[in-house]
């Protein structure tokens, strides 16, 4: 695109940042009082490369790998350039990080030095020292530290240092005429490591998942959104994903303001930073989903007319739209005679609905897209599949979801939706550079493409297989697992998709996740979640039944939905233990999951069991929102085990 810097690694493009971008935002953060305040490019170049001469003089050498152990901020950011500035790797993870990960992952990634974000980390950290003896430094990011522990002995050593200190003392150095970073930023190879992430996993132990500068730069190239500096981004995800990562540095190359905010101050900040572009989560829009219709059943019948009539129009009129532009899901490839039969029906539609449809969107739609600030152009989702009710619903009122899809492993992006390319359904075309092929994953057969099928094997379903420069070198440390998904340059992904004969990327559930019933039956849980998540009294579900007769579904109740509905209840806790409860449940199960829904017999919830606690980031899910299916298995094991009556 137009415009963004293009560097062949990452310490080259975030110094050049500096100088395209100059004194634009960069970076700003939110005050207590809901204020922000902002950082120029050219003071977050300069600040990092003081921090990196202070670092080089720490000893930090090139080919290193630096941690950092911190949730989204500033000096998150600051830390990453500087450590890039050096030439090293960072090895970065949440705050939330419990102290048996510090412990592995400081280890198994041979760190020396390691950023916290501030006291609380820090006191994880510091009892496990002894037993990390390559770990030589800490440095504290929040400026506001003490210099102390709170309730533990001092840490008051030489090995713990305050990174504004640090700051200052590289600046000396620059002052003096010191050019060691710049030096280290000329000899960085694209195939240099600029990070190794442990994946945060639905399963087993954290793997390294070494992604090099080359793998980044791709996505920086090929990523086609139209995004200039006149955009601004509300960041959400946690930084030291893939995702958000990739997103920040395209930010960086196309001089966007990035302002940080919390999911506690979510809808507060929307409004008041009005951001044109975000990535986002599912789980995300999920929420605002179920607050948007919560709040229509508690209007006046008027409103709740209009806003169903306006919803109407709009899905009539976007449909049509799709249909148009090649834009509309197609699974099957459709006759000519089928096609003219649409175009008819779709052109009418449009006709008859365009005028009511502009008024209402001005009337009503409008006042929904002023709650996310209003200037909302896009945003990316990703690190999970949206649900189809909550995809169209958004795209409907005039809020483009562009999803995409990839894996840690793959820097993320292998496949997204563009403006241009906005098929609802699917995570769009496969990125630029990359090669995707469908797999049988109990053959190994290639499914698609298959030059000997005239449709090329489209609509088959099988284990994605991705090859592109995005792909990862390796895990680190860890051949034996990476020949296990990695090999001649394809990356097996585990998830399993479908080509549309629009050739974009569906997915439809993920190998590992596969139940197999007693009777052999194969189910993919993840479509038959997202159906149940479209009631309004289903906060989050996952779908059991392995080895089982037939399926069941654990559910944990939605607090707003219940009480549109007229049973109030203080939280999920009482609703699993109200007998109307799980009847209202069981009723919403059936009309969803059913014949008219597309789903096979085998595929019916015949059990179900109210769970009375949230799923919660952390433990049943990632930091991506996704189900962690192993733990919420052994923790509602005995749920499980009554439910089918075991």
């Amino acid at each position: 695109m137009s415009g963004r810097i293009s560097a062949p690694n990452l310490a080259s493009l975030f110094r050049e940042a500096g100088d395209r971008w100059g004194d634009k935002p960069a970076f700003s953060s939110r005050r207590p009082d809901g204020t922000f305040y902002s950082v120029s490019y050219r003071a977050w170049r300069d600040r990092a490369l003081a921090l990196a001469e202070a670092l080089i003089a720490l000893g930090v050498g090139d080919l290193d790998h630096v941690a950092i152990l911190s949730d989204n901020r500033f000096e998150w950011i600051l830390a990453d350039a500087a450590i890039l500035f050096c030439g090293a790797a960072d090895v970065p993870r949440a705050a939330d990080i419990t102290p048996a990960e510090i412990s592995y992952i400081l280890g198994h990634a041979d760190v020396g030095v390691v950023f916290v974000e501030n006291a609380n980390v820090l006191a994880k950290v510091v009892p496990l020292l002894p037993g990390l003896p390559g770990i030589r430094h800490l440095i504290v990011m929040d400026p506001l530290w003490s210099g102390s522990l709170s309730g533990s002995p001092s840490s008051n050593d030489d090995r713990t240092l305050r990174l504004a200190d640090l700051e200052e003392r590289g600046a000396r150095l620059r002052q003096r005429g010191s050019r060691l970073a710049e030096d280290r930023i000329s000899g960085v190879l694209p195939d240099d490591l600029f990070t190794i992430i442990y994946t945060s996993g639905t399963t087993g132990t954290p793997k390294g998942v070494q992604l090099t500068h080359a793998a980044m730069a791709s996505q920086v190239r090929n990523l086609h959104f139209d995004l200039s500096p006149s955009d601004r981004s509300l960041s959400i995800l946690p930084v030291w994903h893939s995702f958000e990562r990739v997103f920040e540095v395209i930010s960086i190359a196309a001089g966007l303001e990035t302002c940080y905010t919390s999911l506690r101050h979510l809808g507060e900040d929307l409004k008041t930073v009005r951001p044109t572009i975000m990535a986002s989560a599912p789980r995300l829009w999920e929420g605002l989903y179920q607050r948007v219709i919560s709040g229509v059943q508690k209007a006046p019948p008027l409103r709740r007319g209009l806003f169903r009539v306006a919803r109407f129009t709009a899905h009539a009129v976007r449909t049509a739209r799709s249909f148009f532009a090649g834009q509309e899901l197609d699974f099957m490839g459709r006759s000519i005679i089928a096609t003219a039969l649409l175009a008819l029906r779709h052109a009418v539609s449009w006709l008859i609905l365009i005028i009511p449809f502009l008024l209402l969107d001005r009337i009503v739609l409008s006042k929904l897209r002023a709650a996310v600030g209003g200037r909302l152009r896009g945003t990316i989702s990703g690190g999970g599949a949206l649900p189809p009710h909550v995809d169209a619903f958004f795209n409907d009122i005039g809020i483009p979801v562009l999803e995409g899809y990839g894996l840690t492993e793959s820097c993320p992006v292998l496949a997204v939706r563009t403006w241009e390319r906005l098929v609802i359904g699917t995570v769009g075309p496969a990125f630029p550079e990359t090669e995707i092929r469908i797999v049988d994953p109990s053959g190994g057969q290639i499914l698609y493409p298959d030059p000997s099928r005239r449709d090329l094997g489209r609509g088959l379903r099988g284990e994605i297989h991705a090859k592109g420069p995005q792909i990862m070198k390796g895990y680190y440390k860890d051949p034996e697992a990476t020949a296990r998904v990695l090999r001649d340059g394809w990356l097996a992904t585990g998830d399993l998709g479908v080509i549309t004969f629009n050739d974009c990327l569906k997915i439809v559930g993920r190998c590992k996740e596969t139940i197999v019933l007693l009777g052999g039956e194969n189910v993919e849980p993840l479509p038959i979640e997202s159906k149940l998540l479209e009631s309004p009294l289903i906060d989050q579900c996952m779908v059991v039944g392995q080895d089982r007769k037939h399926l069941g579904v654990l559910i944990v109740p939605s607090i707003g939905g219940f009480a549109a509905a007229g049973i109030a209840a203080a939280n999920a806790a009482e609703l699993s233990t109200r007998s109307e409860a799980r009847e209202l449940i069981q009723s919403e199960i059936r009309r969803l999951v059913c014949a008219a829904s597309g789903f096979k017999p085998f595929e019916r919830i015949v059990v179900l069991e109210l769970i009375g606690k949230p799923f919660e980031v952390g433990e049943e899910l990632t930091q991506t929102f996704k189900l962690r299916r192993h733990v919420i298995t052994e923790k509602y094991a005995l749920k499980v085990a009554a439910m089918f009556g075991s």
